[in-house]
């Protein structure tokens, strides 16, 4: 789908000559000249109804937060704080929307200077990730804050409980950079250029990590660095989730608060199986479906504990 309209584009394309138009319009861009040259009209329309889903499923969600927000403001049933986060994640949402399409047209541009396959700019493929993993976080807090009861058992506020509050949030904070960082993965295919681990091919740290100019772009746009990078900061949240599981078991903590540290202990190791399985197995797409999943999965059982360490009665 190159073009982008609210309304007009729900309805697909029912005929031949509809659908012989839109290819029209496809064949008109570089990734068809350069990567799909050769695609056929029944390739074309898998792919068109691949990004035909996201988008309805998209406005499907969008729908999902407007409509109840609407009904229960009208029957006074939010107070006022909650109708700021309210207003905050309905603007997340449509803000979410034109993010995709953003991101989308910057695949669709035509880039004589660059010799690369033609893919979406990492930057907004990042930014539109970052601003699914925000909206979906406060969507998370808002619905455990709500509905989780408070725990029975009081504890006292001591220093180990700070800590373990401080390390808490650390850690998913960590998790959440990580998942961002695997878009800049996807984006430059970069889990393709070292199909090993532990060592990036016969070395712990590659020769080719600075080969841009200025260093800084090498973060960002140097496949090497990026996956680099991506190891370094997974082992990095997995470490900090192992850390945060044995200072739980320090304190005597109520039964749901311990079962979220043992879940989120779990979870980051079969991360980590996952990354390590999908770089070996050269980026399988349902391996590495399962794996961007499994962050999302990571990430709301860190939001969970959080919540959990924040309703021990001070």
């Amino acid at each position: 789908m190159v073009d982008w309209h609210l309304i007009k584009e729900m309805k697909p394309p029912t005929s031949q000559e509809e659908w012989e138009t839109e290819f029209q319009k496809y064949q008109q861009f570089p990734e068809f000249k350069i990567l799909n040259h050769d695609m056929t009209l029944p390739e074309f329309k898998f792919i068109w109804y691949m990004e035909y889903s996201h988008r309805m499923w998209g406005r499907l969600v969008g729908l999902a937060y407007i409509l109840p927000a609407a009904y229960f403001w009208r029957k006074g049933w939010l107070s006022r704080g909650m109708k700021g986060r309210v207003l905050a994640l309905c603007g997340l949402v449509c803000f979410q929307g034109l993010l995709g399409w953003y991101m989308v047209k910057s695949g669709l541009e035509e880039k004589p200077d660059s010799h690369d396959i033609p893919r979406v700019s990492q930057y907004r493929l990042a930014a539109h990730l970052g601003s699914a993993l925000v909206l979906y976080c406060a969507s998370l807090w808002t619905s455990l804050s709500l509905l989780l009861p408070q725990h029975k058992v009081k504890l006292p506020e001591t220093r180990q409980l700070l800590w373990l509050r401080r390390c808490a949030h650390g850690t998913a904070g960590l998790v959440f950079l990580t998942a961002l960082s695997g878009a800049f993965v996807a984006g430059l295919d970069a889990g393709l250029v070292y199909n090993s681990f532990p060592k990036m091919g016969e070395s712990w740290i590659p020769e080719d990590l600075f080969t841009f100019s200025p260093i800084l772009r090498n973060v960002f746009e140097n496949p090497t660095m990026v996956q680099f990078d991506h190891r370094i900061l997974g082992i990095t949240s997995v470490t900090a989730v192992t850390v945060l599981y044995f200072l739980s078991r320090r304190i005597p903590l109520p039964r749901r608060t311990k079962m979220a540290a043992a879940t989120l202990l779990a979870l980051a190791y079969t991360q980590v199986g996952l990354g390590i399985s999908t770089l070996l197995m050269y980026v399988p797409t349902p391996l590495a479906a399962t794996h961007q999943s499994g962050s999302l999965a990571l990430l709301s059982v860190a939001l969970w504990l959080m919540s959990e360490l924040r309703r021990v009665p001070k």
